[in-house]
């Protein structure tokens, strides 16, 4: 009588404990519809824990690779989101390199660099883990529809995650190339001056059909340091024989602009003829030499002078804004709402035709009431001068400036970032340092809760349009900026 071997008793149902017990790595091949099961799992658990198919059916190493770099980078991302919650100013510090010394200038891209390869890299292995589940599956052992059915999703999924990575790439990319093309990558940071930081706001006058690159909007935003606070003061483009602050163009008017009356090269005591004397007429070059070395020009440095000098303020920054940039920046940000008073006409009057016979050269007019404008009708808005005076042109420019905080919401900065990212960076020109972003980003946050003040040097504001009183007008801004503490009134 032959005894049965115990080993060989027991190594059927050895086996069949473990394809039962371990179906994911050793499936019954034969069965259909457990195989069809095990790819749904499969391409489900590699979406949720990239790797996890690896791990329970493939290759381990590669799985532990695929849940280590995922856990990474959510633990990356949620350090990211305490930072922008807890301590937004030094999240963004770090990120932008705000934190190295000027001397490390060219490594301040690093950070913004090595985020934007991570999510490249990682969207790249997201494709790998796919593409090796599928071969996991085995789709032919699979149900006829199945097999359809799971590739698609597979496919579906990658899309998605892969597409998420790349344009977190994107993003991170565009954040670098739009710091690097707007903002000052080394430069001084001036303190906030009597608590504000003071910026001058200059719009050009170039556009479609216009020659001339004098400033046709010049406003100063005093942001205040502690709360956000925002005042715009707006001075008109033709206030005449301003005193300048201490500098090159003091010295030479030190009783205040004069106007000039070559006629090969003259210029009016206006300040937006700032730009015609000094980089027409004169070399700017010689009244600032260090101007183009910290990114700016000759004619908004002597703009600065007049605006400090008017004012009386420290203004140690500017952003210049270019029309032609303008529109793009409004569809950048799905438009502006405004609330329009009066008829104004869109476009100008060609050479040789009446300018105040709108109906012959009118393209178009905008109706008064509420509207959302799109980014050519808030230039024509903007612009529009010849049924209506400058002063109520900044009125609307004010109004468009206000419009336009109002519209840089979260919500609009994520879902639009890209066009909002590529309309700033050919619109704007400034010698802000990067440095400087995190505590004016920081402010900016807090703006949001805080209305926009504004002060316009206008006669509908108690200022004589053609003799302007300067000490009233510094004193109206000390007391707006600095408003006198209640006293409460003793008792008795």
């Amino acid at each position: 009588m032959s005894v049965m071997s115990p080993s060989r008793t027991a190594g059927p149902s050895a086996r069949s404990r473990v394809v039962e017990e371990r179906p994911m790595r050793n499936p019954d091949a034969s069965s259909r519809p457990i195989m069809t099961k095990r790819g749904w799992w499969l391409v489900a658990l590699n979406f949720l824990m990239p790797g996890s198919a690896q791990v329970l059916a493939g290759n381990r190493r590669l799985g532990r690779f695929g849940i280590a770099t995922t856990l990474l980078l959510w633990v990356l991302l949620i350090v990211a989101l305490l930072f922008a919650l807890l301590a937004p100013t030094a999240g963004l510090s770090i990120v932008t390199g705000a934190w190295l010394p000027d001397w490390l200038a060219l490594l301040r891209p690093l950070p913004l660099l090595i985020a934007q390869g991570l999510f490249l890299a990682y969207g790249v292995l997201w494709v790998v883990l796919t593409v090796d589940t599928l071969r996991l599956v085995r789709l032919v052992k699979t149900g006829t529809w199945s097999r359809f059915g799971i590739a698609l999703l597979a496919v579906l999924l990658t899309v998605v995650s892969t597409g998420s990575a790349v344009y977190a790439s994107n993003v991170a990319g565009s954040v670098r190339n739009t710091l690097g093309a707007i903002f000052q990558a080394t430069g001084p940071v001036v303190p906030p001056s009597d608590g504000y930081y003071n910026i001058l706001l200059l719009g050009a006058d170039s556009g479609e059909g216009r020659d001339s690159m004098r400033f046709d909007s010049i406003s100063v935003v005093s942001v205040n340091a502690e709360t956000g606070a925002t005042t715009i003061t707006g001075i008109p483009r033709d206030m005449p024989n301003f005193p300048f602050a201490e500098g090159p163009m003091q010295d030479r008017y030190p009783n205040g602009h004069e106007s000039h009356g070559d006629p090969t090269c003259g210029w009016g005591s206006g300040i937006n003829q700032l730009r015609t004397e000094v980089e027409v007429c004169q070399d700017g070059n010689a009244l600032y030499p260090d101007a183009v070395s910290r990114g700016s020009e000759p004619a908004i440095e002597a703009t600065k002078d007049a605006a400090e000098g008017i004012l009386g303020i420290e203004i140690p920054y500017y952003v210049f804004i270019d029309m032609h940039g303008f529109a793009s920046l409004v569809d950048a940000l799905g438009g502006v709402e405004i609330t329009v008073e009066q008829r104004l006409p869109k476009g100008g009057p060609p050479e040789g035709v009446d300018p105040y016979n709108v109906d012959a050269w009118a393209i178009g007019w905008i109706e008064p009431g509420t509207q959302r404008m799109d980014g050519d009708t808030a230039q024509w808005y903007a612009r529009s001068r010849y049924t209506t005076n400058d002063f109520d042109r900044m009125k609307r420019q004010r109004q468009l400036q206000e419009a336009i905080l109002a519209q840089f919401t979260p919500q609009v900065v994520l879902t639009r970032f890209q066009e909002i990212a590529t309309a700033g960076t050919a619109l704007v020109k400034t010698d802000l340092p990067q440095s400087l972003i995190p505590a004016l980003a920081d402010l900016a946050v807090k703006a949001k809760e805080e209305p926009v003040s504004t002060i316009e040097l206008t006669p509908e504001g108690g200022i004589d349009e053609y003799h302007p009183d300067y000490a009233y007008i510094q004193e109206l801004i000390q007391t707006t900026l600095h408003p006198p503490t209640p006293t409460g009134t003793p008792e008795g």
